[in-house]
């Protein structure tokens, strides 16, 4: 389950243009918590701490305790905006969480036991084709990573997500089908090899029909 950590914040009521770029100014970034059939709260939280934990890779698949005033709102971010020249953070939506909330999630996919799949040890390559999955699960029980076992693949095999052990209250969101993560796929080299190949061979034939035309000519 991923680790929720805490955010300080301060309340802010203006929301005007001068406002905010007051906020961004001194080093920190606007925000809003809503949801929970409350009404929304603006806020504005630390440039530093809020981009430390958006390069970490898992900022929108972890909840957050943002507190303000020495109040806490359990929390998960669900949109983030960034300058488009400078690519710098300018505005953070929260969404407030209430007891037993459930949230959908991108949580990435890790692979292991590479070592022990006969498909990559014959050469093969791992072809990720799904790098997260998007899943419905509860607001407290969200997974830190989807683990996949290579053990026992081989060259051509697929791996789809029934092959992923999943809680029972974790689900992804595409239940129509058993969808592929990853494959087991011939490399690159040994194709490119063969195009090579090919097109030598197609190089030579060129050329002998080229030589009994002139031979004919002669």
């Amino acid at each position: 389950m991923a680790e929720s950590i805490t955010l300080k914040a301060e309340a802010r009521t203006k929301s005007s243009k001068g406002a905010v770029r007051s906020i961004r100014t001194s080093g920190r970034v606007p925000a809003v918590i809503y949801g929970d059939k409350k009404s929304p709260e603006l806020i504005s939280i630390n440039y530093k701490e809020v981009h430390a934990l958006y390069m970490k890779g898992t900022f929108m698949s972890h909840t957050l305790d943002i507190e303000v005033d020495g109040k806490k709102e359990h929390v998960i971010p669900r949109d983030i905006q960034f300058e488009p020249v400078r690519d710098f953070i300018i505005h953070v939506d929260f969404l407030r969480l209430g007891k037993n909330a459930t949230v959908t999630v991108e949580v990435p996919v890790h692979f292991h036991n590479q070592e022990a799949s006969p498909g990559i040890k014959a050469g093969g390559v791992l072809n990720i084709v799904r790098h997260s999955v998007e899943l419905i699960c509860p607001a407290d029980h969200i997974p830190e990573q989807i683990e996949v076992d290579l053990a026992g693949y081989q060259l051509g095999d697929s791996i789809h997500i029934s092959a992923v052990k999943l809680t029972n209250d974790v689900k992804p969101t595409i239940t129509d089908r058993d969808f592929t993560i990853a494959t087991i796929a011939t490399p690159a080299a040994v194709v490119s090899a063969g195009a090579e190949e090919a097109e030598a061979e197609g190089e030579a034939a060129e050329g002998d029909a080229e030589e009994k035309t002139e031979a004919k000519e002669d």
